[in-house]
C-alpha cells in the first residue's frame, strides 16, 4: 500500500511538472495570405516546445484564420518573450 501511494504521487509530480512545462512553452513563426500576398510575423503560446509540434498546432489555428504558415522560427520559454514582442507587434500572442 505505501508502495502505490509512492506511484501516485510521483505520477502526480511528474505531471504537474509536464503541465507547467507546456504552459511556458512558446513559438515565432512566419506566415501568409495570398490574394493579396500578405505575411506577417507572430509569437504564440504552445503546448509543446518542439518545433515539429508547433508546426502542426499553429498551421490549424493559423489555416482557420486564413493564414498559411510559412516556417517555425524557433521555439523558446518565458523568457524569449519579451525580446519578439515588438517584432510581433499585434500578432504577439494572437493566435
Amino acid at each position: 500500500m505505501k508502495h502505490a501511494k509512492q506511484m501516485c504521487y510521483a505520477l502526480l509530480v511528474i505531471a504537474c511538472a509536464s503541465h507547467a512545462q507546456a504552459a511556458d512553452c512558446y513559438a515565432d513563426y512566419k506566415a501568409k495570405q495570398d490574394n493579396p500576398l500578405r505575411l506577417h510575423y507572430g509569437v504564440a503560446e504552445v503546448s509543446q516546445c518542439s518545433k515539429q509540434a508547433a508546426k502542426a498546432e499553429l498551421s490549424a489555428r493559423l489555416a482557420a484564420k486564413g493564414w498559411t504558415l510559412l516556417n517555425i522560427v524557433s521555439v523558446f520559454d518565458q523568457s524569449g518573450l519579451e525580446e519578439r514582442k515588438q517584432s510581433a507587434g499585434p500578432n504577439y500572442l494572437r493566435y
